[in-house]
């Protein structure tokens, strides 16, 4: 029996390059082992997304936020995974990780936990703050539970945002 073997027609001249995606397309999410190098991924991963859809100006605060929200989630959650979110709506970035560790029902257990928690992400809060953000933590929300963290970086502020370079 003959085999047939058709080839795709490829264009000739000029190839003009694909449109780049606008901000407002910018809706990514990754599932990450809870592992040391998963910060490193995530800083990659946020710098090629900023990239393609033209925000370039947001790389330093927005790489420094997602790298602080996976570390401190990679702490709290050792044998997980842990779930990173990137969306970019109404000219901010919004953040959010979720890892496994689940919120405590004891107050005090709670109030340790969440005290930790914080101080983890003391670098964030400032980088959040120096932009005109916002961030926090709390449930999950989510089958299995665990605890959910996020910032909202608008896009004037992070664009401003030099991370202790001078502008």
């Amino acid at each position: 029996m003959p085999l047939l073997t058709t080839a795709c027609s490829v264009p000739t001249g000029s190839h003009t390059p694909p449109t780049p995606p606008p901000p407002e397309s910018l809706a990514y999410s990754l599932t990450l082992p809870a592992a040391p190098h998963s910060p490193a991924v995530v800083r990659a991963a946020t710098r090629t997304v900023l990239r393609v859809h033209g925000l370039v100006g947001m790389t330093d605060a927005a790489v420094q936020v997602a790298s602080e929200l996976t570390t401190c989630a990679c702490d709290f959650a050792p044998a997980s995974e842990v779930y990173l979110s990137l969306r970019y709506r109404d000219g901010t970035l919004r953040v959010v990780l979720y890892d496994g560790h689940p919120r405590h029902s004891h107050p005090r257990l709670a109030a340790a936990c969440d005290t930790r928690r914080r101080a983890a992400l003391r670098v964030l809060g400032c980088v959040v703050r120096a932009c005109a953000g916002d961030w926090g933590f709390g449930d999950a929300r989510e089958p299995g539970g665990g605890t959910r963290m996020w910032a909202v970086l608008p896009r004037a502020g992070a664009s401003g945002y030099t991370g202790g370079r001078a502008a």
